[in-house]
Formats: C-alpha cells, sequence, structure tokens
C-alpha cells in the first residue's frame, strides 16, 4: 500500500497533468472558409454560383467538376483552380483524398442529383443539391441515406428559405398577423425558348413541374406552415412539337386538412412570378416571389416588404456553410426537398388521370 507521501506525490502530479494544456497538435483548428467544389458547370454555376462564392465569408470555391475538358481553361484562369481540384464524372470519387474540398455543389440536371450526391457524399464531402432534389422520392431517399450513413450534411438548394421577406412569410405562417390563412395562390415560370434543352428531355428530368414548379409548390408549403393532403393537377402546352415528352404548364390545386386550399402554376411558356396568402382579416403578397433580386412584397394594412440588398446565392451558401462549421442543423435538410418530390409524384398521378383529387 503506498503511504501518504506518495499519494500526495502522485496525486499532485494528476492534477498536474489535468491542467498542463494538451498540444495543439492533438485539436485540429476549424476551418474558417469550407472549400466547394461545383458539379456542372453551366448557366447556373457559371453566371450565378461561382460568381457567388467570390461575395462568401463562409466558404470559397476551390475546384470543379465537368464532363466538358474545354471548359476546364476558363475556369481555372478566371478561379485559379488548382489541376489537382478538376475532376471529371469518372474520377470525381478521388475527391476522398483531397482535404481543400470541403462539399460538392450539385448543378446536374435533375435526374442525376441523387446519383452523384451520393459519389460525394461516399467520398466524405457534405453535399449542397441544387432543386429539385432529384425526380423521385425513392432516390431523394437513397441520398439522405448515403449522406447520413457517412456522416456528412446534406442542404438543397432552396435559396428562397434563405431570402429575408420569404422568411418573414413562414413567420407569419406561424404567428399569423393578419388571422387564419385560407387560401394561398403560388405562380412561377418563365418563357424558354430554348427547343433543345434537358428541361425538354424526360429522361434528364425536364418538364416545368420538376424544374420551376417545385417554387409555388415549396412556396404553398412554407407560407401555410401545413403539408398537403390531396392535390388534383392537369397538364397544358402551347407548344407540343417541343413539350412532347414533359409538360410545358402545369396547373395543381392543394387542399389542407383544416380546410385551407392553395392554386398553384408553374410553367415554360409563361412569365408569371407571384405569391399572395389571403387570410380571414387581410392579405399579403411578394412579387416577385421567387427572383433572384428585387424580392418584395406589400400587406393589407400598408406595409412594405422591401428587397433584400444582398447576393441570395451567396446568403444560401454562407448560411450553409456555418451550419456545417457550427456543427449546426441545415436550414433546409434532404427531407424538405424530399417532401416536395413525394407532391411532385401525386401531382403527374393526377394529371395522367383526368385532374382526380389524389390523396398525399
Amino acid at each position: 500500500m503506498q503511504n501518504r507521501r506518495t499519494f500526495i506525490r502522485n496525486s499532485g502530479l494528476i492534477i498536474a497533468a489535468g491542467i498542463m494544456p494538451y498540444p495543439a497538435y492533438l485539436f485540429p483548428k476549424k476551418k474558417e472558409k469550407l472549400g466547394v467544389a461545383l458539379v456542372g458547370l453551366g448557366n447556373y454555376s457559371r453566371n450565378l454560383l461561382a460568381p457567388a462564392l467570390q461575395l462568401t465569408r463562409y466558404c470559397e470555391l476551390k475546384g470543379v467538376v465537368t464532363g466538358s475538358p474545354e471548359k476546364i481553361p476558363r475556369w481555372q484562369a478566371k478561379y485559379g483552380i488548382k489541376d489537382s481540384n478538376v475532376y471529371n464524372y469518372e474520377n470525381m470519387h478521388q475527391m476522398a483524398d483531397n482535404d481543400e474540398i470541403d462539399v460538392v455543389y450539385i448543378v446536374l440536371p435533375p435526374a442525376m442529383h441523387a446519383d452523384y450526391g451520393i459519389i460525394g457524399a461516399n467520398a466524405g464531402k457534405h453535399v449542397w443539391c441544387e432543386k429539385p432534389m432529384d425526380v423521385s422520392a425513392a432516390k431523394c431517399q437513397m441520398l439522405i441515406d448515403a449522406c447520413k450513413k457517412n456522416k456528412v450534411k446534406l442542404a438543397i438548394g432552396y435559396r428562397m428559405h434563405h431570402e429575408p421577406n420569404t422568411q418573414t412569410l413562414m413567420k407569419w405562417a406561424k404567428t399569423k398577423p393578419y388571422g387564419a390563412i385560407q387560401d394561398v395562390i403560388a405562380e412561377a415560370g418563365y418563357y424558354d425558348s430554348r427547343t433543345a434543352h434537358w428541361k425538354q428531355n424526360k429522361a434528364l428530368g425536364g418538364g416545368s413541374m420538376l424544374d420551376m414548379g417545385v417554387y409555388p409548390l415549396n412556396a404553398i408549403r412554407y407560407t401555410t406552415g401545413m403539408e398537403p393532403v390531396s392535390v388534383s393537377a392537369r397538364h397544358e402546352t402551347n407548344r407540343p412539337k417541343v413539350y412532347f415528352e414533359v409538360d410545358e404548364t402545369t396547373i395543381f390545386d392543394l387542399k389542407f386538412a383544416d380546410g385551407t386550399t392553395a392554386h398553384g402554376k408553374t410553367s415554360l411558356g409563361e412569365n408569371i412570378n407571384n405569391l399572395e396568402a389571403n387570410c380571414e382579416n387581410g392579405w399579403y403578397y411578394l412579387r416577385p416571389f421567387q427572383s433572384y433580386s428585387g424580392v418584395r412584397g406589400k400587406t393589407s394594412d400598408g406595409k412594405a416588404l422591401k428587397p433584400f440588398e444582398g447576393n441570395q446565392q451567396a446568403k444560401q451558401m454562407d448560411d450553409d456553410a456555418l451550419a456545417i462549421i457550427n456543427g449546426k442543423p441545415m436550414l433546409v435538410p434532404g427531407e424538405e426537398g424530399l417532401k416536395d418530390i413525394h407532391i411532385v409524384e401525386k401531382i403527374y398521378e393526377s394529371a395522367a388521370s383526368d385532374s382526380k383529387w389524389v390523396s398525399i
């Protein structure tokens, strides 16, 4: 048995060890900025995300994944991307060995979202996925599962959830300053003059409902703060020679358990951009409600919802980067994208059945 003096001496060493600082190398320094690789270098990456990444505080453009080798020199010259951070779709999995890339942002046609998001997750990278999440609820769930398995974060690129006026409407869905919401109208669309684009290709996830329709659908859900219980829908087209595989325009009506109703419309043949809520004691709207800038609105008692002056994409990516850095939940997790695609499937089912009401 150790004597009292030995015990005190040994205890002192233990206490001293407990208060001595550990070497810094045992605690990796938290990154101040996350490295982002854009997967797909089409219009949205080229003209919106890459420029926005020059404005972000918590993430930066570090890599690209492309199947078009001719694009690589331009991107490297403009953004200083290293050769070692350039990938194609066949070797994208190799970024597992690249510590400079923390996040893959999937910016491909919808039918490819889950496939390449899963590759990114399996490489140990966090995944940001553009809307729509994918073309089926089953594929959305596969991406969610892959991210959970690999312990990486997943966010869906619903930039409107990060936009201040939209966030005000989300708050009003809970506080109901104008009384109970009775009905919501949401419309989003534009005239697309292209005739041989992926948006006209069913296999790639084309069609107005998948491309633009998740805007009004998601807006109805966040404006009411509820989930619909049934839907009736129909498709229309003014250009059947262009939109013979997919829908040019989709119109849908939703019912909610408490009697609230909603009307949605989306189109690749018409310029529309409106979100309005009619309540028992007033109304409010955003027009436009999903443009890249200038989202503004008004209330029945004269309040003006003035446009956000920042860059929407930069705010979205900074919000998501901070959530990763601080270990917080993503503002728009994969489950949110999954909910929309589940309803989209029911919308297509109704439209294929003479607009019959379909339970969700």
